[in-house]
């Protein structure tokens, strides 16, 4: 069975193939492959529409010979309490060529200073992290665990953050007779 995997980033792939190897039921011999796709979403997106938005395009754009297709994104949601207002998600959309199957991973809060640059858009938050002297990496979200690892002390990897984005886009293809 063919999957397409709307990115060429590394851990994008590595968690997608991790989720998928979980539900032999549903993907039996899976053969995973990742697509560049183009998306309209320009800088780091700002509100839970335009993360969702910018992973169901890379799912839509990306099916094509396949059988299902994946688009992972990350970005920003309005969330009340918190001290900037906002946190960072990642969100997965599955395309079966008629249905979308959406699912979040856990959310967390940037620092308020990298907030503040991410959405005026000064920088996208490695950027931000670099510029603010958090860090000398040139691209953290490239690196082993990401920034969620860096804030985490790799107690959380960006892998792992992404990989249970999947796994809770799964829920309805696992369990379609709840979802009617």
């Amino acid at each position: 069975m063919k999957i397409k995997i709307g990115s060429k980033n590394q851990v994008k792939i590595k968690a997608a193939t991790d989720a998928v190897k979980l539900y032999p039921n549903i993907f039996p011999n899976p053969e995973m492959e990742s697509v560049h796709v183009e998306v309209d979403q320009f800088g780091h997106p700002k509100t839970l529409k335009d993360t969702l938005a910018g992973a169901i395009q890379r799912a839509k754009e990306s099916f094509k010979d396949c059988a299902f297709s994946f688009g992972i994104e990350g970005g920003m949601m309005e969330v009340p309490f918190t001290k900037t207002g906002y946190m960072e998600v990642g969100a997965c959309a599955i395309y079966d060529g008629k249905n979308i199957y959406l699912g979040l991973s856990p959310a967390f809060e940037w620092p308020k200073k990298v907030t503040d640059m991410i959405l005026t858009s000064e920088a996208d938050a490695s950027q931000a992290f670099r510029q603010l002297g958090y860090t000398s990496s040139k691209k953290l979200g490239g690196e082993a665990g990401g920034i969620i690892g860096f804030l985490t002390d790799q107690r959380l990897t960006r892998e792992e953050q992404t990989k249970h984005s999947i796994i809770m886009a799964l829920i309805q293809l696992e369990r379609p007779n709840l979802y009617k």
